[in-house]
């Protein structure tokens, strides 16, 4: 049991109550917890919502509260303010068997691979090099932005690690822009 996992389900434990649809609490809840439960407390608080929303499944005690065809996921509501939110459907989306699978040989250059980390940044320059929203799309499309870090209202701090620009050639010489993503 890891740290993240201790910490986030005393948290939901302490404001579940059978038939709740929404569960708020705060960041600053997560230091309370650590030291409740004599724990060294996450350096980068945030990393643990972030990891719970985007990268790993909640405990299994926490799912296990959910209705049948339901499931608990994080919601943003304010700068450093979350609410456990239980919604209908799937966590995960499952990729349908039917499909043809699309074969593209790997142009990520050797000495990319052999200095890549193991996280999104390094999985979307893989994306990049070997051009998949190109190929998914069906149009060319050029890198414009990496990574940004903003603060919206009533959701609080998000991060959009890729930005794209579609590019359509109206003319022989003319290439215009017309969407953005």
């Amino acid at each position: 049991m890891g740290i993240y996992d201790s910490i986030i389900r005393s948290i939901f434990f302490d404001h579940y109550e059978k038939g709740k649809v929404s569960i708020p609490f705060e960041r600053e809840e997560f230091i309370q917890k650590a030291e409740e439960l004599k724990i060294n407390s996450a350096k980068n608080l945030g990393d643990i919502v972030y990891s719970y929303k985007y990268r790993k499944k909640l405990p299994n005690e926490i799912l296990e509260t959910a209705p049948c065809g339901c499931y608990w996921r994080i919601r943003s509501v304010g700068k450093a303010h979350y609410e456990f939110v239980l919604e209908k459907g799937m966590e995960f989306i499952e990729p349908d068997t039917m499909l043809a699978t699309i074969k593209i040989p790997d142009g990520t250059p050797s000495i990319v691979k052999k200095y890549s980390a193991s996280d999104e940044q390094a999985l979307l320059t893989i994306v990049r090099y070997n051009r998949l929203i190109d190929t998914f799309l069906g149009i060319t499309c050029y890198s414009l932005q990496n990574h940004l870090r903003t603060t919206v209202d009533g959701i609080g701090q998000i991060e959009r690690h890729y930005k794209m620009i579609d590019a359509c050639v109206i003319t022989g010489e003319d290439l215009s822009l017309y969407n953005s993503h």
